[in-house]
Parts: structure tokens; sequence; C-alpha cells
């Protein structure tokens, strides 16, 4: 690459993939002159943490989401204006696996970039210049930084490709400063995420084992929060105003207990160790925390796995509702600092059981 071009790179999921989009913008930043993030309103915020961004461009696209918008003329010409005045040389967009790069390229080629490159199954027609093939199995991670090296962007010296964010707040006001767990019991997707009783159960048992439990959520939250941090927990539901107030909370954190969600990823980008429960609705192969210590709990196994369901079709909801709390809690006492220990284990009468699933990397 001879001139450093002015790159965009597109993410248009949620917070937690853009944060795993993380390491292809640093990389993307290296190369370029001028880096900019184009995303959906959820993953604004996050790209706003990313080392690297100078610009982060917002479209609601019609083809991704839980709930996504009708299609509107104006807000894709909106889009293709911005694009336009941001005088973009080159695009990387980044899909999953089972995505297709082909609805943003057309409006990125609309807006006049000249060279865009993406992972694609599809005939991209003259959509694309690089039409990269995604090599099985590969975390999204490690297939995005696949793609932006054969696009020329390579990380910089000494960056070791995990996730990051920052600047971060200090948040002491919110935790104290004794040591803590966290406990995030929300998901936008319910299949990957315990039911409200087990995450309330789960806080008493970490209670029990000596542990200080912080319980996070949004302000939508605030019931869910409440019920799980119960007598156990410091409920912070609604209390972090953002974000980075989020990431904050993680950062400081021995260790993060949540699903296959955002904040897994957003603890994993201020490097603290994950317990995370996986349901293998998605495979763990492509989505598991990365580049920090973590322990995976979940049956894989379940009859859900692969399935991409978001309500559990599974009455239980074993894969996840079935994880042992001796379980939960050695995995969290597994990551710990050595200096820090966990105390042992000793089951409160409040606390039910169930089977035990997990796998630790």
């Amino acid at each position: 690459m001879s001139a450093r071009p002015r790159t965009l790179v597109v993410r248009l999921d949620s917070a937690g993939d853009v944060l795993l989009a993380g390491p292809v913008v640093r990389a993307v930043a290296a190369g370029s002159s001028w880096t900019a993030v184009l995303c959906g309103p959820q993953g604004a915020p996050a790209a706003r943490l990313l080392p690297g961004v100078d610009d982060v461009l917002v479209h609601e696209a019609p083809w991704v989401g839980l709930e996504p918008p009708p299609v509107s003329p104006r807000d894709c010409l909106r889009l293709v204006r911005a694009v336009t005045a941001g005088r973009f040389d080159r695009a990387l967009v980044l899909v999953s696996y089972h995505q297709s790069p082909l609805p943003v390229a057309l409006l990125l080629r609309l807006a006049g970039v000249d060279w865009i490159g993406a992972d694609c199954e599809d005939y991209p027609g003259a959509l694309l210049d690089l039409r990269h093939r995604r090599a099985p199995g590969r975390h999204e991670v490690e297939a995005g930084l696949d793609l932006a090296r054969a696009a020329g962007f390579g990380l910089p010296a000494g960056d070791d490709g995990g996730l990051r964010a920052g600047p971060l707040p200090d948040t002491a006001r919110l935790t104290g400063t004794a040591p803590y767990v966290v406990v995030h019991p929300g998901a936008a997707v319910p299949a990957r995420a315990w039911s409200p009783p087990r995450a309330a159960r789960a806080v008493a048992a970490l209670h029990a084992a000596g542990h200080r439990v912080v319980v996070t959520g949004s302000a939508s939250e605030r019931w869910l929060t409440a019920l799980v941090a119960g007598r156990y927990g410091l409920d912070l539901g609604g209390e972090t105003s953002g974000l980075g107030d989020l990431a904050g909370v993680l950062a400081g954190a021995g260790a993060v207990v949540t699903g296959n969600t955002g904040p897994a990823h957003l603890a994993a980008a201020v490097r603290t160790p994950v317990v995370c429960l996986f349901a293998p609705v998605v495979p763990a192969e492509r989505w598991r925390p990365y580049g920090v210590p973590h322990v995976l709990l979940g049956d894989q196994n379940a009859p859900c796995a692969g399935s991409r369901a978001r309500v559990c079709p599974v009455p239980g909801h074993p894969c996840l509702d079935g994880i042992h709390d001796a379980a939960v809690v050695e995995a969290v006492a597994s990551l710990l600092p050595p200096a820090a220990p966990a105390p042992e284990f000793r089951p409160a009468a409040a606390v039910a059981t169930g089977a035990i699933g997990g796998t630790t990397a």
C-alpha cells in the first residue's frame, strides 16, 4: 500500500460485535491517514471506545438486528451522503459468517468508495474488489484480522491483537474500593443468559463463598438486577450512565460472570477474566471471550446447538440453568489472581444445585 488511505471499517451489528472489530480497526489505523467506523446505533458507544477511531458514522441498517427498521430511501441517501463527505479511499466490511456484506457494499459504491473488501460467499459482481473467503472455524476477531491482512493492513509492532477499550472512568464511586466480582445477568437474546431466578441463586452462592458481588445492567433492566442482587449483591442496575462507566466497573472486577453477550467482550476489552455462560445456539469457537483468561460454562452438546435460537427451545433452559453453583464458584476462583484466592465454597441453604457443565480455555 503506497499512499496512506482514508479508510472506513464497517460493522453494523451490536456493541459486542463492534468491540470484536477493535483489532481490525487498530490494524487499519496503523496503515491509514484517517480511520472511521460505520456502525449501528447499538454499536456506536462501543466504537467510540476503540483506540484508532477518528470518526464514527451511524446507520440503522434494515438488514441487521433483532428488530430492523423498514427500508427508508431517505436514510439510505443520508448514509450515502455521509460516506461521500468522508472521501474514503477504502472500506472493509466486517460481517459474521452467516451475513452478507453486499447491501452495504452497494451503498458504499454509490458513495464513491473506490475499493471495498469483505468476506463474502455470494457472487459480488462489481460490488467488491476483494472477495475474501473466511477460513472455517475462525473466531470473529481472527477472521477480521485475516481480512485486514488480505487488504494490506497489519497490526503495528507490539500489538498483541487483543481487544481494547478506553479511556476508562474511575468508577469507585459506584463499586467502592473492596475487591468484587461482577454478575451481569441480562442479554438481548434470552437464550444466551440465565433465567433471572437462576442468576439470583448464583449471586447467593458467590456471596456464600466469600465474594463481594456487584450486579450490573441497564436502566431498562433495573427489575432484573434488583431481583438478581437480592440481599447478597450490590445492585448497579441503571447506575452506569453509559458503556464507558460499565467498562470501568468491569475493569475493576476480579472476574465477570455473564452470558455470551456484549459485556463479555467489553470485559475482555478491559482485560478482565470472564466466566462465560455460553449457550451453544452459536458456536463457541467463533464467539468465546477473546484474548483473556476465561471459562466457558454450559452444555455445548445441548439440543439447541447451532440453532441460533433467540429463545431457548428446550423447557427449563437446561444448558445454562443446569450449571451447578459449585461450577460457577470454582470457575471464578480459577480466574482470580493468586494473591487473592477465593474462600472455599460452602453451599447456602437458599442455593439450588444442578448439573455441572463447562470447559476451560
